[in-house]
């Protein structure tokens, strides 16, 4: 199982971000997936996947990016840069344009768990990223932003009032499958070895 080791200091400096980056990545991932939790996510597949599948076969060094960045478990550190409260999509997206293209094929070889594709043995994979998000948060996210933002609000709010309740390890518990606090300053992330 993957863990991190989070001291208390960490955990009290800790607080919940909406990020519009974040979504747009986390939309990406499930357009990728074409894998729908329930009948709203269906819809909107249904609307945006088709769109997404022919831009991925237009482009396959993007579409290789793509699979390499999102990885068996793990998305490549470069994608995920960390959330700042108040940080604009435009600004959150120039952090990913401006990683270096070393940085970026190391994040992309530990995501994939293994050597790169020779086709991604290139410089501009930041900037094929950055694009690649930007088309997914104009034409798939954007539209829909205001209500998406209210119900992450409203998760923040009750995420916050299980804090009150239960304390931090009852919400840990409760983020995802596979994520619980296992004491001794450790956090379960998933389920897999990495």
């Amino acid at each position: 199982m993957g863990w991190w080791e989070v001291n208390a200091d960490t955990l009290a400096r800790s607080r919940f971000v909406v990020s519009p980056l974040d979504e747009t990545l986390a939309c990406l991932k499930l357009l990728h997936a074409g894998v729908a939790a329930h009948p709203g996510e269906r819809a909107w597949l249904d609307t945006h996947r088709p769109a997404h599948l022919r831009r991925m076969a237009a482009d396959p060094v993007t579409a290789l990016l793509v699979d390499a960045g999102l990885g068996r478990g793990w998305n490549a550190d470069f994608l995920t840069p960390v959330p700042v409260e108040g940080l604009s999509f435009e600004e959150g997206v120039a952090r990913i344009r401006a990683a270096r293209p070393d940085e970026a094929r190391a994040g992309l070889t530990v995501s994939v768990g293994g050597p790169l594709p020779a086709a991604l043995d290139r410089d501009d994979l930041p900037e094929r990223a950055a694009a690649l998000l930007e088309e997914v948060w104009a034409e798939a996210v954007r539209p829909d932003w205001d209500r998406r933002r209210r119900v992450l609000e409203a998760d923040v709010v009750a995420r916050t009032a299980q804090v009150s309740r239960g304390g931090w390890a009852t919400v840990l518990d409760a983020l995802r499958p596979g994520t619980r606090w296992l004491g001794d300053n450790r956090l379960q992330i998933n389920l897999r070895p990495y």
